[in-house]
């Protein structure tokens, strides 16, 4: 292997002095070539100005902690905080946490209270299936987790486009409305916004109506095998877009399923053929019962071949009827889930 030599002479030129080459430099490699080398000053400097933002952004993000408020919407309105970011929020009860604020949506305000991950389809109703039932696919445990209508929390807010999440915010918040994002699975927080394939909210105040909340509502409407029948839904509620339309939500599902749905809405506890529940049909109203295909969530119990957080995103891998499987897009991504 050949010796390497620097030339020190070229690094005194206006081009490597710029901000963007002082700035390329690794911290590491600049504070080792200062002990061994007579680098110029103004390398140090930048990589020391570099390590002393990062300083200034984590005590920035630490200084959120001083907001004591229940919602995103709280923290907006009486502080004028207007980044997206993780934030503090407590509780009722004092309990403090963690969470994701969208603060320009619509006029911000919105607040990370979930998340639905479906962690393997090839899973049904297994480890991981917090949503609808770790327990097995099982008649006799019909409400499966029951995560829908508990106090149970789970994960952590940077982790909730690769696991299930769920923070005391889902039953602590009173809001009004509700915002979805549908983010590929693994994306960074910092990504969310820009990577989501489709993101879309209700500004109809629906929630007031059923006691502020998903927790209030889905003690209405229990997510429960043999609950009801198909014609035993619950509310579907108009949706305005900020990041897709129609069609393109259309698109997102089976050729099969999208003759039996509308697009541009969100529904509540869909009960399909076989008397299983689910939770949420994120961006449709079924006209149909095989909701499976593109509702998400659900009770303890499905046909066979149907059960988990995304129940039968996956049916046409069985080799059966073909034309009702949801897209790789959709299948791989997680759905958020926001409150204000």
């Amino acid at each position: 292997m050949g010796v390497f030599q620097v030339d020190w002479q070229g690094f005194n030129t206006p081009a490597f002095n710029s901000p963007s080459m002082v700035s390329a430099i690794p911290a590491s490699a600049a504070g080792y070539l200062n002990e061994t080398t007579d680098l110029p000053e103004v390398i140090v400097e930048g990589t020391e100005k570099l390590t002393r933002t990062n300083f200034e952004w984590l005590r920035k993000v630490s200084d959120r902690s001083k907001y004591i408020a229940r919602s995103c919407k709280e923290i907006l309105d009486k502080h004028d905080e207007r980044e997206d970011g993780i934030y503090y929020l407590t509780t009722t009860n004092g309990m403090i946490y963690q969470t994701f604020c969208d603060m320009n949506t619509a006029g911000g305000g919105w607040t990370l209270v979930a998340s639905v991950h479906e962690n393997s389809v090839y899973g049904r109703c297994t480890v991981g299936d917090r949503w609808s039932s770790q327990q097995g696919n099982n008649p006799n445990q019909p409400d499966g987790d029951g995560n829908w209508s508990n106090r149970n929390t789970f994960g952590v807010v940077e982790g909730a486009t690769s696991d299930d999440y769920k923070n005391p915010g889902y039953y602590d918040i009173f809001a009004a409305d509700v915002s979805l994002w549908h983010v590929p699975n693994n994306f960074p927080v910092e990504h969310w916004n820009l990577a989501a394939i489709l993101r879309y909210h209700t500004d109809s105040n629906f929630l007031r109506l059923y006691g502020g909340n998903l927790f209030n509502l889905f003690k209405q409407f229990p997510v429960r095998y043999n609950v009801g029948t198909c014609s035993s839904r619950g509310p579907a509620v108009p949706i305005v877009y900020d990041h897709g339309d129609r069609e393109s939500t259309r698109y997102l599902y089976g050729m099969e399923s999208r003759m039996e749905f509308d697009p541009g809405f969100i529904t509540f506890r869909p009960i399909n053929n076989e008397q299983s529940a689910m939770a949420i049909c994120s961006g449709v109203k079924p006209r149909g019962c095989n909701s499976e295909h593109y509702c998400i969530g659900g009770g303890g119990y499905f046909h066979p071949d149907q059960c988990g957080d995304f129940p039968s995103f996956d049916w046409d891998r069985l080799g059966r009827e073909q034309g009702w499987s949801a897209s790789k897009e959709m299948t791989e991504s997680a759905v958020l889930l926001f409150y204000r």
